[in-house]
């Protein structure tokens, strides 16, 4: 693991594990240099990508602090589940629960297409945050075969090391059931959100995710204008 990979890695469990509270000042750069013994390049690298995913605010002359909690994430944006959860106060940790090689049969991927799918829950201080079921492709994506996502999110994974050129959602309101029920913690026919997003680069669909949310716990927001404003 390299420097910048490190000192993200650390201020990210400190953060999401509530230890540094939304507002709260992350150490002063010249801190982290001397912590680390690092360059000051190498310490600005890993607080943009910190700031990047959302979890901390980056303040000309002022420092970087804990993002403040928020409860919405844009319909248009690709939202960072573990950023919304540390927003809110904390306590954020990804459960792996399966993770298989597979070949595609139809849909969003073409018939063959090695894919890698992730089964794990999104846990929040208080319990279950989200269920997600994800497949990644690892023609687009090869390097996430090395990857076990034991305990980071393969979206906050792609959102560091892929980048993405289109992404579409589809939202819909489902009763919990099943496996998703269970793992949510639930009882069956409990109202929930489900959000599918396929997003592709330069054509080619990299991931496919199919995230669950019990009803009271997500808002998905969209913001106009009218066409040719």
């Amino acid at each position: 693991m390299t420097i910048e990979a490190r000192i993200r890695a650390d201020l990210e469990h400190r953060i999401r594990s509530g230890e540094l509270r939304p507002g709260a000042r992350i150490p002063f750069e010249h801190e982290l240099v001397a912590e680390y013994g690092c360059a000051r390049a190498t310490v600005g690298k890993a607080l943009a990508s910190l700031a990047r995913a959302g979890l901390i605010e980056r303040r000309r002359k002022a420092g970087s602090f804990v993002a403040h909690p928020h409860s919405e994430a844009a319909v248009l944006d690709i939202p960072d589940i573990g950023a919304a959860i540390a927003a809110r106060g904390g306590g954020y940790r990804f459960e792996r629960v399966a993770r298989i090689e597979e070949k595609a049969e139809a849909g969003v991927f073409a018939p063959g297409t090695n894919l890698l799918r992730v089964e794990g829950v999104h846990h929040a201080i208080d319990g279950p945050f989200a269920h997600e079921l994800r497949w990644i492709s690892l023609a687009a994506v090869p390097d996430a075969r090395a990857e076990p996502f034991e305990s980071i999110a393969p979206g906050i994974w792609l959102l560091d090391h892929v980048p993405w050129s289109e992404a579409e959602h589809r939202i819909s309101a489902i009763g919990a059931t099943g496996d998703v029920a269970a793992r949510l913690q639930l009882p069956r026919g409990t109202p929930c959100l489900r959000l599918a997003r396929t997003t592709w680069r330069n054509g080619e669909p990299v991931t496919h995710v199919r995230q669950t949310f019990p009803g009271d716990r997500y808002d998905l927001v969209a913001r106009f204008t009218p066409a040719g404003r």
